[in-house]
């Protein structure tokens, strides 16, 4: 310990690297490679990782979607190109069958994927806006942020089929004066007046609309737009515990045993499993940080071994000096602790480096997506894993520094004095 605060061993250290600069810093910069590279693949993963988590952050994860389309295989006498449709009472079944399923939406809407919008009146501002049809429920499966004062609708809005809507940002903006409140005014949806109870904050993610929606109850949506007990599709949360793929394949066996579908028809039932998404995602980043983990450790390992290499040829030039110090009374401790104290010295310099010029890197590309759709966010390395890495480092230049201070010691000082 007393090596590291004796100032003589540094000079020595320090004349030792300056005789050798050129082959020290080549064989630093493979240790500092190899860090360089853990971080910022490591940050890299946990960037891409932390961007789905923001921009799904209010779904939930193990949820996916299902709809309605048209058969493509004849099966119970019925023909080809049959068109099917949901009911509500399909929800029933398969929160009975799949016990699984944590959460059903029943969703309905007019306006989106191509068809015709709701014509909204409030004054003298008039706009066309797609009107959804949903039940309390929605919220548990996507959360709906609603501005303070309001509220998203719930299980009376259902049973008394109240005419009261949600808007979005942007229907509010187009709609209302900057200074009008919009809560508790009435607009006019088709021409039926609907007392506005919320304003929804838009969250870019998930599929769940966009901020010119506007939110109805289902029971009030049925009796505006005469749709009885169709659905137009289903959002559907599984429990945190359950495989999501196989809850969508249940899922779509189930609606195709109530809807007399062929067990083989593949385009009757369509379906999005966001959860499997969110599963490949986080796979993909785990594979990146054990990827970064693996040729980052080998890197180093690489320059480590560099590092002894140096420290052997670095021995070698210095025999008769070391001959001298032996000679003079220098313990085998004393001159094993100097080189073994050189080779950590080069190592941690290096994983300093590796680690600053890394993380300034992380720094350059999350600026570089902030202003981007990229879901990218915050790309760091937890300090714990920097700690280890600066830990392994030092193991790793403590024992290679072993072979060449263990060569050192070896030096018997009368052949180091003969050396010309």
């Amino acid at each position: 310990m007393m090596l590291i605060f004796n100032r003589d061993t540094w000079q020595e250290i320090f004349g030792s690297i300056q005789k050798n600069k050129s082959r020290t810093i080549i064989t630093v910069i493979g240790v500092l490679w190899g860090i360089f590279i853990y971080i910022v693949l490591s940050g890299a993963a946990k960037g891409l990782d932390n961007g789905f988590e923001e921009k799904f952050e209010d779904v939930a994860m193990n949820s996916m979607f299902a709809w309605a389309q048209q058969t493509s295989v004849p099966y119970a006498g019925f023909k080809t190109g049959r068109p099917i449709q949901l009911k509500l009472n399909d929800v029933q079944v398969l929160k009975t069958r799949i016990p699984e399923i944590q959460y059903i939406a029943p969703r309905i809407v007019k306006g989106a994927f191509g068809g015709e919008s709701g014509s909204v009146v409030f004054g003298q501002r008039t706009g066309s806006y797609s009107i959804y049809g949903d039940y309390p429920v929605l919220s548990k499966i996507a959360t709906q942020k609603i501005y303070n004062g309001g509220r998203f609708v719930n299980n009376n809005d259902i049973e008394t089929n109240r005419k009261v809507c949600v808007i979005g940002e942007r229907t509010q903006k187009e709609l209302f004066a900057k200074d009008v409140d919009p809560i508790g005014k009435f607009i006019r949806i088709d021409n039926v007046f609907f007392r506005v109870i919320g304003v929804k904050k838009f969250e870019d993610g998930g599929g769940f609309g966009d901020d010119g929606d506007i939110t109805i109850p289902f029971s009030t949506y049925r009796k505006l737009y005469n749709t009885g007990n169709d659905v137009g599709w289903l959002a559907i949360a599984a429990y945190d515990d359950a495989d999501v793929i196989k809850v969508e394949e249940d899922v779509k066996k189930v609606l195709k045993k109530i809807h007399q579908i062929s067990p083989e028809d593949e385009r009757a039932i369509g379906s999005f499993n966001l959860g499997e998404l969110f599963n490949k995602i986080n796979g993909f980043a785990k594979g990146l940080t054990f990827l970064s983990l693996v040729v980052g450790v080998a890197t180093i390992i690489a320059g480590v071994i560099g590092i002894g290499n140096i420290l052997l040829i670095s021995v070698k030039e210095r025999t008769k000096e070391l001959g001298v110090r032996r000679a003079l009374g220098a313990t085998p401790s004393e001159v094993r602790g100097q080189i073994i104290l050189e080779s950590v010295f080069l190592t941690l310099i290096a994983g300093i480096f590796g680690i600053v010029l890394g993380s300034f890197v992380l720094k350059i590309i999350d600026s570089a997506t902030q202003e981007t759709d990229i879901p990218y966010t915050n790309p760091t390395v937890p300090i714990p894993y920097v700690i280890g890495a600066l830990v392994i480092m030092v193991v790793l230049g403590t024992l290679i520094g072993l072979i060449p201070a263990q060569r050192a010691v070896s030096i018997k000082p009368i052949d180091a004095l003969r050396e010309e």
